[in-house]
C-alpha cells in the first residue's frame, strides 16, 4: 500500500507539472521557515550567517518568484528538539510556512521531520549531518544537501588511517549527531584493517574536556578522533593543546571541522589538521566572488552550512519558478529533476532517498607562514568525487527511497 501511494503521489505531481492544471502559489506567497542555532554551540558555523545566505537566495529572484512575494522568518531553535518541533508545528499551521530550512543539530532535524511528515511540507536541512537522515530517518520531503558523517568518514577518517592513523579512540558529543559520526568512522577505520580502542561521550555542549582528553591520552591510540562539531571542537583541541598531546605523539582527528573554527583557534594550534569540507571560499572565482558579498553583510568567510543553506533555498525558488507552484509534491518532483548548478555544487543530483550528492574536498590548514592573511587557512589536497563520498543510492536504507 505505501508502494502504491509512493507512486500514485509521484504520478500525480509529473502528470501536474506536464499539464501545469494547477500551477499556481496556493496562498499567494512563499514563505521559508529558518531553524537554526543563534547564539549557541553551532552559532558561529550556522546561526544568524544562514539567515544571510537565505536572503541572498533570495535577492538573486528580486523577492518575488512566479509572481509571489518571498518572505522569510527565522527563530533560535537553541539546540532543542521540542522548541524546533513546537515552532515549526506553529509556522506550518498557522503560519502558512511553506517549507523549512537550516536545522542545525540532528535531534532538531529529526524533530522537524516529523512535523513535515505529518504537515506534507518540505525540509531542507543544511546545518545537522547524522547520515540516518538519508537512511532510516528519511521522510520523502526531507532534503538533505550539505554533508553527512559518512562523507566526513570517507574523507577525513581515511585520509588518517592512510597516513599511518591506525588506532582510534573517541571523544563523542552524547546525542544521535556525535554516535552516528563515531560509528561511520569506525567502519572506514576497521574497513582499513584499523582498530577502535575505546570512547568516551560528553555532555552536548560541553567546555571542559580535561577528564575526557587524558582517558583518550591514557587509550594509548594513535589518533584521537573527535566526534563533536562547533565549540565542542574548539575546545577539544583547545585542550589537546593544553596536554601537550599531540608534541607527545598521539595525532588529533576534527571529524567535523568549519572554516570558523578554524578562524577560532588560529593557525598556529589549528596547522595541520586535516578536515573535509562541502565548500572552501577560495576554490575559484564563482566562490570567491560569492564569498565576497557574504563577508560585506557579516565581516566573515562563509562556513560549508552557510553556503549549503545558500543552495538549497535558491534550488528550492527555482523549482518553485519553473513550475509556477509551491504544491509540495510538485516542487520536490522538479527538484530532483533538475541538476543542482550553482557556486556551492556542479551538476549535482538529488537522489530519491533525500541525498543531495556533489563532490566534497579534503583539507588541510596550512602553517602561519603558508597563509596570506586572514582567512587564507586551508589547502584542498583531493576531490572526493559525490557517489564516493555519500555512497550509492543502493546503500541506502531509506523507506521511501
Amino acid at each position: 500500500m505505501k508502494l502504491f501511494k509512493k507512486l500514485a503521489a509521484s504520478a500525480s505531481a509529473l502528470a501536474l507539472l506536464a499539464s501545469g492544471a494547477s500551477a499556481e502559489i496556493s496562498d499567494g506567497v512563499v514563505k521559508i521557515g529558518l531553524l537554526t542555532d543563534m547564539s549557541g554551540t553551532y552559532s558561529d558555523v550556522a546561526g544568524p550567517g544562514t539567515v544571510t545566505a537565505a536572503e541572498m537566495a533570495i535577492e538573486e529572484f528580486g523577492g518575488t518568484v512566479a509572481g509571489a512575494p518571498i518572505e522569510l522568518v527565522s527563530a533560535d531553535h537553541q539546540n532543542k528538539a521540542d522548541i524546533a518541533a513546537n515552532k515549526a508545528r506553529q509556522w506550518g499551521d498557522t503560519e502558512n510556512v511553506d517549507a523549512f530550512a537550516e536545522l542545525v543539530t540532528t535531534s532538531v532535524a529529526m524533530a522537524v521531520f516529523e512535523v513535515a511528515k505529518q504537515q506534507n511540507k518540505i525540509a531542507l536541512v543544511s546545518g545537522a549531518a547524522s547520515s540516518p537522515l538519508t537512511n532510516d530517518a528519511c521522510i520523502p520531503t526531507g532534503l538533505h544537501w550539505t554533508y553527512n558523517t559518512r562523507a566526513m568518514a570517507v574523507g577525513t577518517g581515511s585520509a588518517v588511517v592512510a597516513e599511518g592513523g591506525d588506532s582510534w579512540f573517541f571523544l563523542t558529543a552524547d546525542y544521535a549527531f556525535g554516535e552516528s559520526l563515531q560509528n561511520d568512522v569506525s567502519k572506514v577505520v576497521e574497513a582499513a584493517g584499523g582498530k577502535v580502542l575505546g570512547s568516551v561521550k560528553h555532555p552536548f555542549p560541553a567546555s571542559d574536556f580535561s577528564s575526557f582528553m587524558l582517558q583518550a591520552q591514557a587509550s594509548g591510540a594513535k589518533v584521537i578522533g573527535l566526534a563533536n562539531a562547533g565549540g565542542d571542537t574548539i575546545n577539544a583541541i583547545k585542550a589537546a593543546k593544553e596536554f601537550g598531546i599531540v608534541d607527545a605523539g598521539q595525532k588529533i582527528a576534527g571529524l567535523l571541522v568549519f572554516l570558523s573554527d578554524v578562524h577560532a583557534l588560529g593557525l598556529e594550534t589549528a596547522q595541520g589538521l586535516q578536515m573535509t569540507v562541502s565548500f572552501y571560499w577560495d576554490m575559484n572565482d564563482e566562490t570567491r566572488e560569492w564569498s565576497k558579498r557574504f563577508f560585506d553583510k557579516t565581516g566573515k568567510m562563509p562556513t560549508g552550512i552557510q553556503a549549503g543553506t545558500y543552495s538549497a533555498v535558491r534550488h528550492y525558488l527555482k523549482a518553485i519558478e519553473a513550475t509556477g507552484s509551491d504544491d509540495t509534491d510538485i516542487i520536490v518532483a522538479k527538484m530532483r529533476e533538475m541538476p543542482v548548478e550553482d557556486m556551492f555544487a556542479h551538476n549535482a543530483v538529488l537522489r530519491t532517498d533525500g541525498r543531495m550528492v556533489h563532490d566534497m574536498y579534503l583539507a588541510e590548514v596550512k602553517s602561519p607562514a603558508e597563509s596570506s592573511g586572514p582567512w587564507d587557512y586551508l589547502k584542498i589536497v583531493r576531490t572526493i568525487p559525490g557517489e564516493e563520498a555519500f555512497g550509492p543510492l543502493s546503500e541506502s536504507t531509506c523507506p521511501t527511497k
